[in-house]
């Protein structure tokens, strides 16, 4: 397993991220494998897991077939599927570097690995509920404030770690990135509906669960 999370992480970072070397990734690969309280930085590759069903947040290159049209977001109940990855990112042009803590009420972005594109919202229906839909949008040098998301955590703690209960709203609508036991039954068949709604719920919880986390860089380590 070990040896596996290790893999995982060297293929990750020398394929994304060129400027980050192999000895940071051994760092954040071995972080996890102690056991020890891991931080969330920006620049990690991480799943999130929805609380309430333990699905974990999932897009793949298949459009909605209404709404907007853009790439789906959907919640995938297994948890080996590579389609499940997001790179976290900054709001653009802030001081945030890779390998910074992330604070709670920070805006941040959250890039499908995968695909390149953009966790996004906006005023279209979701296809189940008809709640705000959830897509991928953009691209690697196309993102605007459809893209971000506040982080907030829930309890006690400043900064985001990993397995600490969040939500995340989103910043043009307000809506909260929420999900459900609604299932799609034909092209995402068994995997469930992803939208936004305005109010807090339970269903609105989420944790940073398998990833490869970037060690916290040397003198920005946050007050917790």
């Amino acid at each position: 397993m070990a040896l596996g999370f290790f893999a995982l992480a060297i293929f990750l970072f020398l394929t994304l991220d060129p400027d980050v070397s192999p000895s940071s990734t051994a760092s954040a690969s071995a972080a996890s494998s102690e056991g020890v309280e891991v931080q969330i930085t920006y620049g990690s590759v991480i799943k999130l897991m929805h609380e309430k069903t333990k699905f974990r947040l999932h897009s793949h290159d298949v459009p909605y077939g209404s709404g907007s049209g853009q790439q789906s977001v959907t919640g995938f109940p297994t948890v080996d599927d590579s389609n499940s990855y997001w790179i976290v990112r900054p709001e653009p042009e802030t001081s945030a570097k890779q390998g910074d803590a992330i604070k709670s009420g920070t805006i941040i972005r959250l890039q499908h690995m995968r695909t390149r594109k953009w966790l996004h919202s906006h005023l279209h229906a979701s296809p189940i509920s008809g709640n705000l839909e959830v897509s991928c949008f953009g691209g690697e040098n196309d993102s605007d404030t459809g893209d971000y998301w506040r982080l907030s955590i829930e309890g006690s703690g400043k900064t985001w770690k990993q397995d600490q209960r969040i939500r995340l709203q989103h910043i043009d609508t307000s809506g909260y990135l929420h999900s459900h036991d609604k299932k799609y039954s034909r092209i995402a068949g068994g995997q469930q509906e992803v939208c936004g709604v305005r109010e807090k719920r339970a269903d609105n919880i989420w944790l940073a669960a398998e990833g490869v986390y970037l060690p916290v860089t040397e003198g920005k380590q946050a007050a917790e």
